[in-house]
């Protein structure tokens, strides 16, 4: 589902940094200011019942992206340099393309390190952004940047160099700059990670606003976990591809995450839905060391929010939830969720109902039920007025009404 994750422009954080982490173009720079808050994402996520669960402490996870940069506060000490890789071609018409080090330790774009944070950010008390899983540490491999550089056959090295790396969980949010085709040895890249038991989650893309349908690489692969966005209101956002590929859907809308050389930044993609899962995983990685890759897979599945039994094309199994996945596990995951189990996870909050206009035959019960109504008091204040003057008229001739006592 890759064929455009997203390398998408960053968006300013109004209110949280002054004018100056931002350029003339309304960007956000490089490097930026602290954003103080909670971002959204987080906020729906009771951090503290999570991470007593698990902090994804001892699990690798390779950021297949635009590198990654180390210099940033809360990823210093989350990065393993020593397994890092850089896969972008040596040079290009003459001109050397690699910056920096060679480890993948490095971010000229910026891509790579919002993934990066989004999944193992330590913790600071400078910000209230922090990892969803700030105990696990990122493989940083660098396979592409701005200009489109790294296709196919550098994604393939980056895929073969993280399962070498031992990474429990690799992420691969590619960028719309260079678009992944399906090829077989893309494909046998995947399945020799998957078989060495690394869950795989990779960005389902973002040209979904023309409201087609088409599989994007490697997200489409089975055994993949493909993963849309959600807006804050828990609906696929507007951009997010839609198909029968999709597994899950995650946050993408307003994604506040680590920039390089410090500060932070706000983005919208597919690409920031798939690191928010990819922390999922390595949570579950480190509570349940026995599960293999696909129960990883099925219980992120099984525990998703969705509003409809069964799967759906939009949004997967639903929104990844990742308090109740870490903790509704009581039982070992088999298989793909059950549809007609019905509507897992928590209900959305249901709308007033409808009015709907009354039918003919309704309308003429209630006008009979109104004239009868109406036809009564009339006969009941007819009836009364005419014994008010029968009785007024008895009296003024003298006429002692039947019954009455004489004075």
């Amino acid at each position: 589902m890759l064929v455009a994750a997203a390398l998408t422009l960053p968006v300013c954080l109004t209110g949280a940094a002054p004018a100056a982490a931002e350029d003339s173009s309304g960007q956000c720079t490089i490097p930026a200011e602290n954003y103080p808050g909670r971002p959204w994402a987080l906020q729906r996520v009771l951090l503290d019942e999570l991470w007593e669960q698990s902090t994804g402490k001892g699990v690798r996870v390779a950021v297949i992206d635009t590198g990654v940069d180390i210099k940033h506060p809360q990823l210093r000490d989350a990065v393993d340099a020593s397994r890092g890789a850089n896969f972008l071609p040596k040079e290009a018409d003459g001109e050397p393309l690699e910056r920096g080090s060679l480890k993948g330790t490095d971010d000229q774009v910026g891509h790579g390190t919002k993934v990066a944070g989004i999944i193992a950010a330590r913790r600071s008390d400078k910000t209230g952004f922090v990892g969803l899983a700030p105990g696990a540490t990122i493989i940083p491999i660098k396979h592409n940047d701005a200009e489109g550089h790294g296709k196919v056959d550098e994604m393939v090295k980056a895929i073969d160099h993280a399962r070498e790396a031992g990474a429990k969980v690799i992420n691969i949010s590619q960028d719309t700059g260079s678009p992944v085709d399906s090829t077989p040895q893309l494909k046998q890249a995947v399945d020799r990670a998957l078989a060495a038991d690394i869950v795989v989650v990779a960005s389902a893309g973002n040209e979904g606003l023309g409201g087609g349908s088409k599989n994007s690489y490697p997200a489409a692969y089975e055994g993949v976990l493909a993963v849309a966005a959600s807006d804050r209101n828990g609906e696929r956002a507007p951009f997010s591809q839609s198909g029968d590929f999709v597994d899950v859907a995650a946050p993408g809308v307003d994604m506040v995450s680590t920039m390089p050389g410090g500060g932070h930044c706000a983005d919208n993609g597919t690409s920031f839905s798939a690191p928010y899962v990819a922390g999922v995983a390595a949570l579950l990685r480190a509570k349940h060391p026995d599960w293999d890759q696909s129960e990883i897979v099925a219980q992120i599945e099984a525990t998703a929010e969705r509003t409809v039994a069964g799967r759906d094309r939009r949004v997967g199994w639903g929104v990844v939830d990742p308090v109740r996945a870490l903790t509704d596990d009581e039982e070992r995951p088999s298989g793909a969720p059950v549809a007609d189990e019905g509507v897992a996870g928590a209900e959305p909050p249901r709308p007033a109902p409808v009015t709907l206009g009354e039918s003919p035959e309704d309308r003429d019960a209630r006008l009979g039920t109104y004239v009868a109504l109406a036809a009564a008091a009339v006969v009941a204040a007819l009836t009364g007025t005419a014994v008010a003057l029968r009785d007024a008229r008895r009296r003024r001739g003298g006429v002692t009404p039947p019954g009455s006592a004489a004075t």
